[in-house]
C-alpha cells in the first residue's frame, strides 16, 4: 500500500518500510509519530485529505544536513562581501504502517 502524505509543507510518496527525511519534528528518537494529512491512498484521492486514513512512522534519528556556504558579493557598488553557513535540521522517519 502506498500513500502521499503532507509533512512540514512538503508532500512525500511513501510505502511501508520506507525511510524519509522530513523537516525537524519535536519527537525523540524511538518514538512513534502519526500523520493524519493523507492526500492519496493507492489510487483513492481525497478532497483535500482521505477520510479516516493515517500513516504511522517511527523516528529513527534527529540530525543536521551537511553545511552549505552562502556567499554574497556586490561588485563595484559597495565592495561588500558576506560569507555565511547553514545546516538544516532534519528528522529521519521509518514508515511502519499505512491504515485506511
Amino acid at each position: 500500500m502506498k500513500a502521499v502524505i503532507k509533512v512540514g509543507g512538503k508532500q512525500y510518496y511513501v510505502a511501508e518500510g520506507d525511510e524519509i527525511y522530513v523537516e525537524k519534528l519535536n519527537a525523540e528518537a524511538g518514538s512513534t509519530v502519526e500523520f493524519n494529512e493523507v492526500l492519496m491512498l493507492d489510487s483513492k484521492v481525497g478532497n483535500p485529505y482521505v477520510n479516516g486514513a493515517k500513516v504511522l512512522g517511527e523516528v529513527v534519528k534527529n540530525g543536521k544536513n551537511k553545511k552549505i556556504t552562502i556567499f554574497k558579493y556586490h561588485n563595484k557598488t559597495t565592495s561588500s562581501r558576506r560569507k555565511q553557513g547553514h545546516r538544516q535540521p532534519y528528522t529521519k522517519i521509518k514508515i511502519t504502517k499505512i491504515e485506511a
